[in-house]
Order: structure tokens, then C-alpha cells, then sequence
């Protein structure tokens, strides 16, 4: 059995970590608060410009399809397909769970997937945890956005995005991949893989199949012109906030779980000191009545 101080100094640092679990969950709670009112403000409108842009391409949908497509160059457009653009998202700080390792695992999955059908892949990081372990694995990022994951702004997201649109329309890329933590509910975080920009052109259809309701003015590809940056732009700043709303998600769970680890380990230290303590009382007495008898 440990000494009584031992046990009295383990109590101490158990204390001591439980404010710094419970501090910390309470600021990952606030946070999440804001990023979820922010996330799911957006959602609606993504939804709408995604289903509007779809309506005017002719009630054409964005085909999800295997990553392979994203690799395939339009026929006339050569060596188009020689590198993609991989968008990673993760936390610039630990203490958050398996949120950074299941992100960071399935980019490098993408990574090497890519790199097993001859595609040359230029990685994006948003976040210091997705920079360092690409780092780590010999494919260091190429431009690091991990300010934006600790200050999301829309312009600076958007700036990148219309970056990623140029190298696409003049065929230095042939496409860009995102890999982030898809915010389900404050319990529940989920990796997803996406198309963000993919070599598969859709041909336009009919105008007469455009659905009945919509009056395209001044014409529909004036309006898909317009439509397209703007939907490439919300999709790239709604993975950014949907990413930063998951991460303190599961910041608050990791710090719960700490926190109510933490306190069963103090109930169990204090008990421990509890009977160490009643047994050396004990001792003591047993001693004193020892040597009165002996007296």
C-alpha cells in the first residue's frame, strides 16, 4: 500500500487536473455553441444554392461516385488529371479525442490511393495537427491554412477556393478532394470524403427539361457562371465550420469523459487514504493500550 502522503500528493494532482478538464470543457462547450449556431445557419443555404445551381443545369445532379472519377481528365483537356488538390481539415490543438487521428488517417488513405493510380497529389492543410503529421509521412502541405481553422473567415476561404477554381479551368489540377469531420451532433463526429472539384463535366440538358418554375434569365449559362463560384465557395467555407463545429464537439465529449474519469479516480484515492489513514489511527491506539498493559 502507497504512504498516506503519496496518496495524499496523488489526491492533490487529481484535483488539480479535474479544474483544468472542467475549465476546459466548459470553453469547448461555449465555443461549440457558437460554431453550431453558425454551421447550421449555413446548411440551409447551401441547400438551396446546390438545388437551385441543379435546377438550372437542367435538374442534373452532382454525381458522388467512386474517388476515381476525380482523376479522369475531360477527353481534350491533356495531362489535366496529373495532380489533385487534397483539402484536409483538422484541429491546431490535442486533448480532442480521436477527432485528429481519424481525419488524419483517412487523408492519407486518400494520399495513397491517388499515389497508387500515378496521381501526383498537392495537399492543403487546415489545421497544425493535418500539417505536422504530413510532415511526419514525407508529403509536407503545400500551403497551410491553419489560421482559418482558429478565425474562420469567408473571404479568406473563398480566396483559396477561387485559387483552386483558376488552376482547375486553365488544367494544372484535375480536381480537389476534401477530408473532413462531418459535425452529426455533439456526440457524434463523422469522417467524410468529397468531391470538390471533379473531372466529370456534366453535359447540360435540354431546356426544355429545366423544371417549369424557374424563368432562367438572362440566359442559363450566364446564370450557371454566376451560380457555380458561389456554391464552390459556401462548399469549401461550410467544410471549414463544419469541421471546427465537430472538433470542439469532440473537445467537450474527451473532456467530460476526463473529467468524470478524474473524479472516480478521486473517489477511490480518497477512500484509500481514508483506510490508510483509519489503520494507522488504529495502529496508534493499539500501541497505547499495548504499553499500559505493560506497565
Amino acid at each position: 500500500m502507497s504512504s498516506l502522503r503519496e496518496v495524499k500528493d496523488r489526491i492533490a494532482s487529481v484535483r488539480s487536473t479535474l479544474k483544468i478538464t472542467s475549465a476546459m470543457k466548459l470553453v469547448a462547450s461555449s465555443k461549440l455553441r457558437k460554431a453550431q449556431r453558425s454551421i447550421e445557419a449555413l446548411r440551409p443555404y447551401e441547400r438551396a444554392l446546390e438545388e437551385i445551381l441543379s435546377a438550372v443545369q437542367g435538374g442534373g445532379e452532382f454525381p458522388p461516385g467512386p474517388l476515381s472519377q476525380v482523376f479522369q481528365a475531360p477527353e481534350g483537356t491533356p495531362h489535366r488529371d496529373s495532380t489533385i488538390v487534397l483539402l484536409a481539415f483538422s484541429s491546431n490543438s490535442s486533448m480532442c479525442g480521436a477527432f485528429n487521428a481519424n481525419a488524419i488517417k483517412r487523408a492519407l488513405e486518400v494520399l495513397n490511393e491517388a499515389k497508387s493510380q500515378g496521381v501526383e497529389v498537392e495537399v492543403w492543410s487546415f489545421g497544425k495537427k493535418m500539417t505536422d503529421a504530413f510532415r511526419k509521412s514525407g508529403n509536407p502541405a503545400a500551403r497551410d491554412y491553419s489560421s482559418l481553422v482558429a478565425h474562420p473567415d469567408y473571404n479568406l476561404s473563398a480566396e483559396a477556393a477561387c485559387e483552386l477554381r483558376r488552376r482547375y479551368e486553365e488544367g494544372e489540377i484535375g480536381g480537389a478532394i476534401l477530408v473532413y469531420n462531418h459535425f452529426v451532433s455533439a456526440g457524434r463526429q463523422q469522417v467524410v470524403t468529397e468531391q470538390y472539384l471533379s473531372s466529370s463535366e456534366l453535359p447540360l440538358k435540354e431546356a426544355a427539361e429545366v423544371q417549369a418554375d424557374y424563368i432562367l434569365e438572362p440566359s442559363r449559362p450566364a446564370l450557371l457562371e454566376a451560380l457555380a463560384p458561389q456554391v464552390s465557395d459556401l462548399k469549401l467555407y461550410s467544410a471549414l465550420l463544419d469541421s471546427v463545429a465537430a472538433e470542439h464537439a469532440a473537445r467537450m465529449v474527451a473532456m467530460q469523459a476526463a473529467t468524470d474519469n478524474g473524479e472516480q479516480l478521486l473517489a477511490e484515492l480518497t477512500l484509500e487514504y481514508n483506510k490508510g489513514r483509519q489503520q494507522k489511527i488504529t495502529s496508534e491506539i493499539l500501541d497505547l493500550v499495548g504499553g499500559s498493559a505493560g506497565v
